[in-house]
């Protein structure tokens, strides 16, 4: 019932910006804590070793966090789970990239800039749209599928643990020469974390689409993907919409040819197709609620 009240709550208020113009957001603490830990210990010799134990004690620390605020009751406990949510939060920032992109290529790339790390100055409109949709469907699965799938699992210390996890990832678990070895136990245990909720987040995609047919193509085509696991949702998205994702893109001015998921989809696609991909979030939401709610009703 609490993950039921949860994803209610979430959807409803999404992320309040009195609240969190005067308090710091959940997430930022967690990207503080991380980026502290990047400055004072990210230096010297075997940083491999020593990223393997800052995540070691993020994620402990994280999991008696979560264990202490499970002891203040069912009400705080709606409240963490909901902040640490992103539902509304995603389709609002999605929905703001086609109302920009309606405005104009340049208004697009700005909102887009918002939400995706790639370089946005020289893309076009369907540029625009293909980073808005991709977004939508790796958050899909990494802010609202995964951690309702680690709350289940493991109750609000389940959920922390993901999301400090999530949030290191996102911030030193890249390729670059300064995190490449720092950063390589994040990512490594954020890839196990997202293994199951991508996979089942692709598996909602198509199931609210009546497209249980697709699972093949998808199956073979997310192992192309530069993510072990973005790869399913974003398959599983551009099936159901027709489009052609992934792609092409650059990062710090480099150009990478990556292949395309779906690349018999269509590629010319705008504003129309990232309201599209809203829609499938608040399906996938809907139905990752009635089955939540229907546990709850058949096993208390």
């Amino acid at each position: 019932m609490t993950l039921v009240l949860a994803m209610l709550l979430d959807a409803a208020l999404g992320e309040p910006r009195w609240l969190w113009d005067r308090v710091p957001h959940p997430a930022v603490l967690m990207g503080r804590a991380v980026g502290w830990c990047d400055q004072a210990f990210n230096r010297g010799g075997a940083r491999r070793a020593r990223g393997a134990l800052v995540m070691a004690g993020l994620g402990g620390t994280a999991l008696g966090l979560g264990w202490l605020l499970s002891l203040l009751g069912p009400v705080v406990e709606i409240v963490v789970v909901a902040f640490l949510l992103a539902q509304r939060s995603l389709v609002d920032h999605v929905q703001a990239v086609a109302r920009d992109l309606r405005i104009s290529p340049g208004e697009g790339r700005r909102a887009v800039a918002r939400i995706v790390g790639r370089d946005t100055g020289a893309m076009q409109g369907p540029d625009v749209a293909r980073a808005a949709i991709e977004s939508a469907a790796e958050n899909l699965s990494d802010g609202v599928i995964a951690p309702a799938f680690w709350f289940l699992v493991g109750g609000v210390p389940g959920l922390m643990l993901y999301k400090i996890t999530n949030t290191a990832d996102s911030m030193i678990g890249h390729r670059t020469e300064r995190h490449e070895q720092f950063g390589w136990a994040a990512a490594r245990f954020d890839d196990l974390l997202n293994l199951i909720p991508a996979r089942l987040t692709a598996v909602l995609i198509l199931a609210v689409h009546g497209m249980w047919g697709g699972w093949r193509e998808v199956a073979a085509e997310a192992p192309r993907h530069r993510s072990p696991n973005a790869g399913w949702p974003e398959a599983a998205m551009a099936r159901v919409l027709g489009v052609a994702l992934s792609g092409p893109r650059a990062y710090h001015g480099v150009r990478t040819e990556f292949p395309f998921v779906n690349a018999a989809g269509r590629r010319e696609i705008g504003a129309t197709e990232i309201d599209a991909a809203c829609g499938v979030l608040w399906r996938v939401w809907g139905a990752a609620l009635g089955g939540v709610a229907a546990g709850w009703l058949l096993f208390g």
